[in-house]
């Protein structure tokens, strides 16, 4: 199996998912979309990852190739190439396919359960999580769930949290690829520090990365979970 994975910015790598993924030597190739490199055929990949970033989907005018970017999404997950998008991901996926992203009265940020709908629930990716599910989540944007998709799970403060798009596309907002590495790298980020300050305050933001730091092993457990299930449905589609 080959993937192409997206990254919008060198911090936000798929972390844990990585784990998984070593595990059973997909390939892959990354995309460094913020710093130049070009969007490849995604018709030579068996699947796209697409992880987080900084940039709202809409800053196109500071970022041009987020145009390209959502075409490209669009283009490949209609034609029904399997997708995972996270954070920034999902709301690509949504944007792409043509509903809105917008900002969030407030940011969500912490260490927050999500709750699965009733199709999340049965889903053949999300269903194998675990319930309540405690993700970390660091966000300003949100999105509206775009025709045909199918809302999988969701929080107080971002009822649209994880959604499917036919039945291979997955976009989730909350984080569990997060290691401690990452979480250090994060909170050195302007933008993501601004909005932790804003949120948690000083001290409750420290408190907060201390807690998820502490806490990785739980969270990178259940993202190999998910990514498993994301990758089980892949090789079922292609008789493997």
């Amino acid at each position: 199996m080959k993937l192409v994975v997206v990254q919008h910015l060198f911090c936000e790598s798929p972390g844990a998912y990585d784990i998984e993924l070593d595990r059973r030597g997909v390939q892959r190739e990354v995309v460094e979309i913020d710093t130049g490199d070009k969007l490849p055929d995604w018709n030579q990949f068996d699947g796209i990852i697409a992880m987080g970033g900084p940039m709202s989907v809409n800053d196109e005018a500071e970022h041009p190739w987020l145009v390209d970017e959502k075409r490209w999404v669009a283009e490949a997950v209609r034609a029904g190439k399997p997708f995972f998008g996270a954070c920034l991901g999902v709301q690509l996926l949504a944007s792409a396919l043509g509903a809105p992203v917008y900002p969030l009265a407030q940011a969500e940020v912490g260490l927050l359960p999500v709750i699965r709908t009733q199709e999340g629930v049965v889903d053949a990716v999300v269903g194998g999580l675990a319930e309540p599910l405690v993700t970390l989540q660091w966000h300003g944007d949100t999105f509206d769930l775009p025709e045909g998709g199918v809302l999988l799970a969701s929080s107080p403060a971002a009822p649209n949290q994880a959604f499917r798009y036919g039945d291979a596309a997955y976009g989730i907002q909350f984080h569990l690829e997060v290691t401690p590495e990452m979480a250090e790298q994060w909170s050195a980020v302007p933008e993501y520090s601004a909005a932790l300050t804003a949120t948690l305050g000083e001290e409750g933001g420290k408190a907060f990365l201390a807690d998820a730091v502490a806490r990785h092993e739980e969270l990178g457990g259940q993202a190999q979970q998910l990514i498993g299930s994301w990758l089980d449905l892949i090789d079922a589609r292609s008789g493997q």
